[in-house]
């Protein structure tokens, strides 16, 4: 069990986030050790340079080195748990991207804006459609071409919907501003930049319904940001995720349809 948890910590809902837990872990005892060492060195001085004993100050300073010492030691194990346990989790991740590429992972477009997500689905064909990003009629608009075959069965939802024990990659992108997509019980979290389509990644383990919020300061209405993220079986993901492409692919038929009426 990780002593996160009486830290006040959601519980841990993805592959990778025993690792995230394991490296909060070690930061905070380090952290409790820093405390104690202190508050006793602390007390400490109060007792050996009190007044009583020393009723002249003394202008010479300190005549040891070992605070000195004491400020070594801390910067090295800073060191430790940076090039010791942050990089190669970092590493780890990164370099697992091509393996999750090649397990058949579920695709979604996270699209932020002022103050709310939306999500671009790649319909049954499993294939985006075309984005050109100056097709933008409104906040949170995938900008899908229209003229873009792989697009028709494209969908958008208002929330998250993934299966359990599934890779999924998130491309995280926004409309207006820098936000942040922040999912506590993962682990995980991305920036969401203007522009740019970042991806992250994770597998869920287990069933939930929690929320997603913005972690970047992006406006009056910031602290409200949030979504509802939702992951489910795998039979209940495909089910939903057929039905959302069917309506759209038959959306587009009404679509064309009407202009060749007119």
């Amino acid at each position: 069990m990780s002593w996160s948890k009486w830290l006040g910590i959601p519980e841990n809902y993805s592959e990778h986030g025993g690792s995230v837990d394991h490296m909060i872990d070690i930061v905070h005892w380090f952290m409790f050790a820093l405390f104690i060492g202190w508050t006793i060195f602390f007390l400490f001085c109060c007792w050996r340079f009190r007044q009583k004993k020393n009723p002249k100050a003394s202008y010479h300073g300190v005549t040891n080195h070992v605070s000195t010492h004491l400020e070594i030691g801390v910067v090295i194990i800073e060191a430790v748990l940076l090039l010791g346990f942050a990089f190669p989790l970092w590493w780890d991740r990164t370099d697992r991207f091509d393996e999750v590429q090649e397990t058949d992972p579920v695709r979604v477009r996270v699209i932020a804006y002022q103050f709310a997500f939306n999500y671009h689905y790649p319909g049954a064909d499993g294939k985006f459609g075309r984005i050109d990003r100056h097709l933008v009629n409104n906040v949170g608009d995938p900008c899908i071409d229209p003229d873009d075959p792989n697009g028709w069965d494209d969908f958008v939802a208002p929330n998250l919907k993934l299966p359990v024990n599934r890779n999924a990659i998130l491309q995280v992108t926004s409309t207006d501003v820098i936000h942040n997509y922040s999912i506590i019980p993962m682990r995980i979290q991305q920036d969401a930049i203007p522009g740019r389509d970042i991806p992250m990644w994770f597998k869920p383990l287990k069933e939930l319904e929690t929320y997603v919020v913005c972690g970047q300061l992006c406006g009056e209405q910031h602290a409200n940001m949030r979504g509802f993220m939702e992951v489910v079986s795998e039979k209940a993901y495909n089910s939903w995720a057929t039905e959302q492409s069917k309506a759209a692919l038959d959306n587009r038929g009404v679509q064309e349809a009407t202009v060749a009426q007119n």
